[in-house]
């Protein structure tokens, strides 16, 4: 089959665009394409349980109101977060904000109480918030737990959050589970370390296995939307292994495949360990997640919405 030329044209969506990648088929066009696709059909299928991994700053890049719409249109079932995309999130639920970076010197940032993650600036009045915040959130859940699942906090956490942009707010209403095996890996693992000390109140991580394995032994299908790599790719993959892996997948990440980590492995590696289920559906897009994901998650919507 030969490759069709890209055409573009002043008018065209980004749909029409999107049916240029896919009718082009090659490289980084044909992959970001084939992975729209997939994630339509997952979607689509209503049997099929998706699970979000949220790896790497989503949230201070600008991608928590996408995250948001994805639970309260019903289009994901389960998220594995990292700790730092849940403490970005409830940054903005608390009342603080994500700066664009302006090219100051990183010892000047560091004068001014500024940390800086890339292209992003966070400051230490917002994080003085958020710790003001979610101190009295433990305090409230601690009256009657003492002992919780990191997966049954963050529900607690989000029924306690008044913010309909916050993705831990709105996964709680709608009952779709967060689970961060990392959790204690973050900004808010280190106030749960803090109120520790003089409350008695524990977070247990493995009692998030049997609400897990639950959901993946019951579910008929599993598809998985991998944004970037590491911790939460792994704990979404391996979650799956004891039904024999995932039924289809996509994943986007900067990480590459030579050095061996899990997050530069194709997905197609996946199915190696029973990850991934031989003939499942797999897309791997090396990429920027915030450019790419917007863009197919947009196609997605409009192919669903024509169906």
């Amino acid at each position: 089959m030969k490759v069709n030329q890209i055409n573009v044209d002043k008018n065209m969506s980004v749909s029409d665009l999107m049916s240029q990648f896919d009718e082009s088929g090659v490289l980084g066009a044909g992959r970001v394409a084939r992975a729209c696709n997939i994630l339509a059909d997952m979607i689509k299928d209503e049997d099929m349980n998706v699970f979000l991994s949220l790896g790497g700053p989503l949230i201070p890049g600008g991608m928590r109101n996408i995250v948001t719409k994805m639970i309260n249109e019903g289009h994901v079932d389960l998220i594995v977060s990292s700790g730092a995309n849940i403490t970005h999130d409830l940054v903005e639920a608390f009342g603080g904000s994500h700066y664009r970076h302006e090219g100051k010197d990183d010892e000047e940032l560091n004068e001014e109480g500024i940390g800086r993650i890339a292209d992003i600036n966070v400051g230490a009045d917002d994080f003085t918030i958020f710790e003001s915040e979610i101190t009295k959130v433990f305090e409230e859940i601690s009256k009657n737990k003492k002992i919780v699942s990191i997966q049954e906090l963050l529900h607690e956490i989000g029924l306690l959050v008044e913010d309909e942009n916050s993705f831990v707010a709105s996964a709680a209403r709608n009952n779709v589970p967060i689970f961060a095996p990392g959790l204690i890996d973050s900004m808010m693992g280190l106030q749960l370390w803090i109120f520790s000390q003089d409350h008695d109140f524990t977070i247990s991580a493995a009692g998030d296995m049997p609400l897990l394995s639950d959901i993946v032994f019951s579910s008929e299908k599993v598809g998985a939307v991998l944004l970037g790599g590491g911790l939460t790719k792994h704990y979404t993959l391996a979650s799956n292994v004891i039904t024999g892996g995932l039924d289809a997948a996509i994943q986007i990440t900067m990480d590459r495949p030579e050095a061996g980590s899990l997050g530069g492995a194709p997905l197609e590696e996946a199915k190696s360990w029973a990850k991934a289920r031989c003939g499942s559906s797999l897309a791997s897009v090396v990429g920027d997640v915030t450019v790419i994901f917007p863009l197919i998650y947009a196609v997605a919507l409009d192919k669903i919405s024509r169906d």
